[in-house]
């Protein structure tokens, strides 16, 4: 399917963050197989109330679709019958219904820009004669969160099929959810996102309703709502069950030391993943490749072991349905030791990523724990970017998935950064305690062993945990 993408750069957008939002969003959309044929971009102080682009945009994105450019006047009305019954179901957050109305009235039937608008002058509207239109499109990719109204008004302006930018994230995460939980993680956001989107539907017929047929009833809308409802609370409770299931996994490995691998989608955490644990963990070069949380101890392994996880890739604008769905996966870096954030030094737009993983990182309570900045795939760089990094993050770990040398340095700095965190303590055992050997010996590392007519000297660098539990074994 060819698509054409929608951008409105507003006031406190850079344009290198704008052309870096368009880029990624191109990527997105290439990941669900489709061609970007085109682009109609605008700068505008907010976007348009009805339509998010202004009426010369408008015109110029018809012209890619083959559509009117045009929303059809009776929108406004079946728009007002409807969100009247919305106001009316009780919503504590709905507006009064007469406000809304005269407000939607004012910017379905007024023009969508000027100079007497309430967005003021868009700078670059109406020049679409100027720009060539080539292949058309049958897809309108809008790289901004809408509302039901402009996706409707959208799709009947230009006789396509529109999707924002929420809307193909939660579709790629659809078609790569493997397990059970990411599908019905999965399925909740997704119930979630298609709700609101009911009102455009424009079914209001009343179902007979009530024992004998009396009674208003339930119009087709409050049914299919009531449905989604229904539904939510069953895949809630199904993935309650498995989070059950993951808790007790997790509490068996609470001795463990752990390691979560965090960052924006398409860092190369899998790569790494792969190359620290030696596993085949699946590795593909596109967005949101994975989406299960996998665990698999350090390699070779070290003593105490250490365990890595590799966790579902954060994006800009990652819709909060999806970051609360997602909650319970995310629980291995909330439970982790160390965090490794990765990120692709070889992108430009590594610093702006890296700070959302931050901010996404801080809504799931993980943003205390513990973690290091990890710059993957350094051997895309040239020597000089390599020593500017150096200077700009001196505490950052420069690797590369691709280089054995640089991937064992890698797993030997984790296990020093443990173990630098560790006490030593001794202990004392007799020859009859000789049957303790083996857990001194798992415990953690032995820093000295001595031996004498009475029986051995340890010293065990180790967890607290893991100190806790020997002088308790040896105290029995």
């Amino acid at each position: 399917m060819s698509a054409v993408l929608v951008g409105v750069q507003l006031p406190e957008v850079t344009e290198a963050e704008f052309l870096s939002s368009l880029a990624e969003l191109q990527r997105l959309v290439e990941t669900l197989g489709h061609r970007t044929v085109g682009r109609v971009t605008q700068r505008r102080n907010k976007l348009a109330p009805g339509v998010v682009l202004g009426d010369g945009k408008l015109r110029l994105l018809a012209r890619w679709t083959g559509g009117t450019g045009v929303v059809p006047s009776g929108a406004t009305v079946k728009k007002r019958k409807i969100d009247r019954d919305d106001a009316a179901e009780g919503d504590p957050a709905a507006p009064d219904p007469q406000a809304l109305e005269a407000a939607q009235a004012d910017a379905l039937a007024a023009p969508l820009d000027g100079p007497d608008s309430a967005d003021g002058v868009d700078e670059d509207d109406g020049a679409e004669g100027e720009e060539e239109v080539g292949e058309k499109a049958t897809l309108v990719v809008v790289d901004h969160e809408m509302t039901p109204t402009q996706l409707r008004n959208l799709q009947r302006a230009t006789e396509a099929e529109v999707i924002d930018r929420t809307g193909v994230i939660l579709e790629i995460f659809h078609r790569h959810a493997r397990s059970r939980e990411a599908r019905l993680q999965v399925e909740i956001a997704r119930l979630g996102y298609l709700a609101p989107q009911l009102r455009e539907t424009g079914g209001g017929d009343r179902q007979r309703g009530g024992i004998g047929g009396k009674g208003a009833g339930e119009s087709s809308i409050e049914l299919d709502r009531r449905k989604i409802r229904d539904r939510i609370a069953e895949l809630k409770r199904e993935l309650d069950a498995i989070a059950h299931e993951q808790d007790v996994r997790r509490a068996r490995r609470q001795e463990s030391l752990r390691v979560a691998l965090v960052g924006y989608t398409n860092a190369g955490k899998s790569s790494l993943m792969r190359a620290l644990t030696g596993s085949e963990v699946y590795v593909a070069d596109k967005l949101f490749a994975t989406l299960d949380t996998t665990v698999r101890p350090l390699f070779p392994e070290s003593n105490p072991r250490i365990l890595v996880s590799d966790t579902v890739g954060f994006i800009k604008k990652l819709p909060h349905d999806l970051v609360a769905s997602f909650r319970s996966t995310l629980d291995e870096a909330r439970e982790a030791s160390l965090l490794l954030h990765v990120v692709d030094a070889s992108d430009p737009a590594w610093r702006a990523q890296y700070e959302v993983t931050r901010q996404v990182l801080g809504e799931i309570d993980a943003g205390d724990i513990a973690r290091r900045l990890v710059l993957n795939k350094c051997d895309r760089l040239s020597p000089e970017e390599r020593e500017m990094l150096s200077v700009e993050e001196p505490d950052a770990w420069q690797v590369s998935a691709v280089d054995k040398e640089s991937v064992a340095r890698l797993r030997d700095t984790i296990v020093a950064a443990f173990e630098a965190t560790m006490p030593e303590l001794s202990y004392r055992i007799t020859h009859a305690q000789a049957r303790f050997i083996g857990e001194l010996h798992s415990a953690g590392r032995v820093v000295s062993e001595t031996w004498d007519d009475e029986g051995a000297s340890f010293v065990i660098r180790a967890p607290a945990a893991a100190h806790a539990r020997l002088g308790a074994l040896l105290a029995s």
